[in-house]
């Protein structure tokens, strides 16, 4: 297996990869109805934008400041899981989790076929909840980047690395692909969501306060569980943050490489791979098990021949990993 990821193609050779894994899974699936889409960003939205760092800004940075940034960022995964997963629990396992410096499923009840930190809860925020109060107590000083996703979520987490490179973990960032509901602003669970440790401190002090943070939601209407937790940040001085690239494109995405393919087919056929994802995005969602081990075909395996790479910076995997 390959021991490295790569970041920063001073050509597209990784998005070529993944559209190829893509249109592998179009060809798969079949997907009979063609919904003409809002690409990777339409509907209006009043949030922060927080962009990657662009590769001139990479490549100015002396051997030692990339060797030391690029050892600087630790991302522990945290993978929300219940029994009925299962199928998506060993796809994760065996495909991108590997690449997190530490990755833990964390389930709703205990499985016997997989390792997991046993939650005893059905509720989805009280298992988020609970996962991250966990994480905090057990590696605010190991990690400075919190990476929580759902088990139908594929994330490349050398672009996460890439995109954290600049970035000050002892700041309040909260990122990920931002929606609104009424007046919250939001990161959807669906494309994965990022907290630095200094957001993770201040949401595990909320996390005391009931009247701001409750366990459970209203007896009148209960809000999804990434709505609540932006609801708890929020009272700490926290906001969303919409991840792009330097175009300006979103890198968490919250459908599938090949939900996103047919959308771009659709409304701008001559320019798909534009019109489709960032060359450096973070996140897919939606995906079946089979998909995510195409995808990790085409992202770390599939290379087209005479294509180099010149990557100013090397994100190594954890010690005694076995990714690809």
């Amino acid at each position: 297996m390959r021991a490295e990821g790569t970041m920063l193609s001073e050509s597209s050779s990784f998005m070529k990869g993944v559209l190829l894994g893509g249109i592998f899974c179009v060809v798969v699936t079949l997907l009979g109805h063609v919904k003409i889409g809002h690409g990777t960003r339409a509907h209006h939205h009043e949030h922060h934008h927080i962009q990657a760092p662009n590769k001139e800004e990479v490549l100015n940075l002396s051997e030692d400041e990339q060797l030391e940034l690029s050892q600087s960022i630790r991302v522990y995964c945290i993978v929300l899981v219940k029994p009925k997963d299962i199928g998506h629990w060993a796809a994760v396992k065996e495909t991108w989790s590997k690449h997190c410096d530490k990755a833990e499923f964390y389930s709703s009840e205990d499985v016997k076929v997989f390792n997991a930190v046993v939650l005893n809860t059905n509720d989805m925020w009280t298992m988020m909840r609970k996962a991250y109060k966990i994480t905090y107590e057990r590696y605010k000083d190991e990690f400075n980047w919190f990476f929580l996703a759902y088990p139908t979520t594929f994330a490349i987490i050398e672009n996460l690395k890439y995109f954290l490179l600049k970035k000050d973990p002892a700041q309040p960032f909260y990122i990920g692909h931002t929606m609104k509901s009424g007046d919250l602003e939001y990161v959807d669970g669906e494309g994965g969501i990022v907290l630095s440790i200094e957001s993770l401190r201040r949401l595990s002090h909320v996390f005391e306060d009931s009247d701001k943070c409750p366990e459970q939601g209203g007896m009148i209407w209960k809000l999804s569980e990434d709505k609540q937790l932006a609801v708890c940040l929020k009272y700490t001085g926290v906001i969303a943050e919409n991840a792009e690239d330097s175009e300006g494109k979103d890198v968490f995405n919250t459908k599938s490489v090949n939900a996103l393919i047919k959308e771009a087919m659709a409304s701008r056929p001559e320019q798909v791979v534009d019109g489709c994802c960032s060359d450096m995005a973070i996140t897919f969602n939606g995906l079946s098990p089979n998909h995510m081990h195409v995808m990790m075909y085409g992202v770390y395996r599939l290379r087209p021949y005479g294509h180099t790479y010149s990557d100013a910076l090397v994100f190594l995997p954890p010690a005694g990993s076995d990714n690809d």
